[in-house]
């Protein structure tokens, strides 16, 4: 058991012993190992020092000889200065020089201008003198001083001028009365014959063709029901006489005639006529009718190439259709009247768009939806202002029959055209105008009563209808009505034979079944 115990002490011991040997060989080796890692990073960097030296020497030389080159080059161009401002110093010296040289001269050239004044001084004093010993020996000559004479020739000379220029001016002004008659002839007459006219007559009828006479007796109706409705509605007199296969309606206004036309020829075709059918047709013909004087208006402006218009000028432009002036169709003056401007406008070098569209409204006033108590030339004016026309326009169409100045060149175009226009031969007719208005202002007196609706004046106006209110006025009332408006026809109207009025009160009672 002590063996034991010795064995292993001695082993440990042993062990201690060769771990302690073993320490310092290593670090023996440690040490010579790591002063070779020193010696060979010295060495490394004295390689790596000595390269970075090399090129920064490198690097030194080629800066330092770039410096040298900047500098080599900035003192060439000193120099180039230097020389170049001993240059303008040298030039600056030469001309100061000059400029002295010059003033001297001109000092020189001074003084002997001063002299040569002095001596013409002294040479217009001598011819003074000279004059006036001979004015004063021709005063003595002629016994009249140098101012009285002088009057005398001035005065000669002055009447001998004034009679020159008197002739001489009236020789012009005769030359160009002459020339601005002849002119202006050539420029109507050309415009007259580039602008096709032609005559319009206007009738105060239409012929409604049928195909017999049986449908003749369903538009008569029973007990004539049918043709009293239709006569009510459209403000129409339907004369059914003997003729064959023809119906006359009968009217001043074109517009009712065509509405008449247009609501017979569809309440013939669908064949169904009785009074609610009438009435029912003739408001949709009202509305076609309508819609085509906006067409026609649109038609018209698209045709003579004027654009731009207010939708309520168009309307009045189509309205015009439907009108005559004269016995000349209104809206046919208007589109002749347009083109007479445009060509007179191109002949003169004025604006032709504006005279054009100037020409085409200058009747705008005769179809007016109000019909104050205005001259419609102002009162188209003041409907062309209300559109925002310019002020151009509106001045040519308001004085072209004189109510008011004339501003511009187009006002006195306008109003010539349309004398061209309505006075060539054929184009317009004095009494159908005056038959128009006469049976206008007839449908108009009866307005300013109250309960009165609408009025019709047919049958040449030998017959006024009047329309009232059943819920404004009594069946005794419309008795009186009717005297009252003879009287009145009878104070202020002037008309051949007589006016029969007629009053209708009608009472109806309408329901709908849903």
């Amino acid at each position: 058991m002590d063996n034991i115990l010795i064995i292993v002490i001695v082993a440990i011991v042993a062990l201690a012993i060769g771990a302690a040997i073993a320490f310092v060989i290593n670090n023996t080796l440690l040490k010579s190992r790591a002063e070779d890692i020193v010696k060979k990073a010295e060495d490394e960097a004295k390689v790596i020092f000595e390269k970075k030296n090399l090129e920064a020497r490198e690097k030194y030389n080629k800066y330092k000889s770039e410096f040298e080159t900047q500098v080599n080059q900035r003192n060439q161009k000193l120099l180039q200065s230097e020389q170049r401002a001993k240059q303008r110093e040298e030039q600056l010296a030469r001309q100061q020089s000059e400029l002295q040289r010059a003033k001297q001269s001109a000092d020189q050239s001074r003084e002997a201008l001063d002299k040569q004044k002095q001596a013409v001084e002294e040479q217009r004093r001598e011819l003074d003198k000279v004059i006036l010993r001979q004015q004063e020996q021709l005063e003595t000559i002629s016994g009249l001083s140098a101012a009285e004479a002088k009057e005398q020739l001035i005065n000669s000379l002055k009447d001998e001028a004034r009679t020159n220029a008197m002739s001489y001016v009236n020789d012009i002004m005769e030359e160009a009365k002459m020339n601005a008659n002849k002119e202006a002839k050539k420029i109507v007459i050309q415009t007259i014959q580039r602008v096709a006219s032609e005559a319009a007559i206007e009738n105060s009828v239409t012929v409604f063709n049928i195909d017999s006479d049986e449908v003749k007796g369903r538009i008569i109706g029973r007990e004539g029901r049918n043709i009293r409705a239709l006569e009510a509605a459209t403000g129409v007199e339907i004369i059914v006489d003997d003729t064959p296969e023809a119906i006359v309606l009968s009217s001043f206004d074109p517009v009712r005639r065509e509405i008449a036309r247009l609501s017979l020829h569809q309440l013939v075709t669908d064949g169904r006529i009785h009074p609610a059918r009438i009435e029912e047709v003739v408001a949709k013909v009202k509305k076609q009718v309508e819609e085509e004087i906006v067409e026609t208006g649109r038609r018209t402006t698209i045709d003579l190439g004027v654009h731009g218009l207010h939708a309520d000028l168009i309307r009045l432009i189509g309205k015009m259709k439907y009108r005559s002036s004269y016995g000349q169709n209104l809206l046919q003056h208007a589109r002749e009247t347009a083109n007479l401007c445009a060509v007179m406008a191109s002949e003169l070098g004025l604006n032709s768009k504006k005279a054009k569209r100037a020409g085409l409204l200058h009747d705008i006033g005769k179809v007016s939806d109000e019909e104050p108590e205005l001259p419609h030339a102002i009162l188209g004016m003041k409907i062309a202002e209300k559109y925002k026309e310019k002020p151009e326009i509106c001045n040519a169409i308001g004085a072209h029959h004189d109510e008011i100045e004339m501003e511009t060149l187009l006002a006195p175009i306008v109003q010539a055209c349309d004398a061209i226009s309505g006075a060539r031969p054929g184009a317009r007719r004095e009494i159908v105008e005056a038959y128009i208005k006469r049976l206008n202002d007839l449908e108009k007196l009866p307005l300013s009563y109250p309960g009165v609706i609408k009025t019709y004046a047919i049958q040449a106006g030998r017959e006024l209808r009047v329309i009232v209110g059943a819920d404004k006025i009594d069946d005794k009332q419309t008795e009186t009505l009717s005297a009252e408006i003879a009287k009145k026809i009878q104070d202020e109207m002037t008309y051949p034979g007589q006016v029969k009025i007629t009053v209708i009160r009608e009472t109806r009672a309408v329901s709908f079944a849903k």
